[in-house]
């Protein structure tokens, strides 16, 4: 089996977004201000990445795959997209603003709307790769 590149290219920028997101989230826990910073920023770069990447290839592409299986494993799938999706949407703002907190000092600010965004943002790289070893990797039917 041949996978496509740019999905399998996409996956790869998702999880290392969300490794980086993990390795940042350590670092503020250890209080290691600038190994943070630098996590950050390496997570936001592949989520930037990413998002080239995957508007490229969904613009440029005529074979988007679509999901296969049918029955529960389609369930699961619909379920991880239908909740992947706008949350990948909704939180693109919410991490542009907490960057802006966090350049401006307003540390207060940045840990308010961080306390919820790291989570979602790490949940929606993760089920980034799902979705891709669901359509790739492990297709149902």
């Amino acid at each position: 089996m041949t996978l496509p590149l740019l999905p399998t290219i996409n996956a790869s920028l998702n999880a290392l977004a969300g490794i980086f997101l993990i390795l940042g989230f350590m670092a503020i826990k250890r209080s290691d201000r600038m190994l943070h910073k630098k996590c950050m920023f390496a997570a936001v770069v592949s989520s930037i990445l990413f998002l080239c990447s995957y508007l490229y290839y969904h613009f440029t592409s005529r074979g988007v795959s679509h999901y296969q299986g049918k029955g529960i494993s389609r369930g699961i799938y619909l379920t991880v997209l239908g909740t992947h999706t706008p949350l990948a949407v909704v939180i693109i703002p919410f991490i542009i603003i907490a960057i802006n907190y966090a350049l401006k000092s307003r540390f207060d600010k940045h840990i308010q709307i961080t306390k919820w965004l790291y989570p979602t943002w790490l949940y929606v790289s993760i089920t980034g790769v799902v979705i891709y070893l669901m359509l790739y990797i492990f297709p149902a039917g």
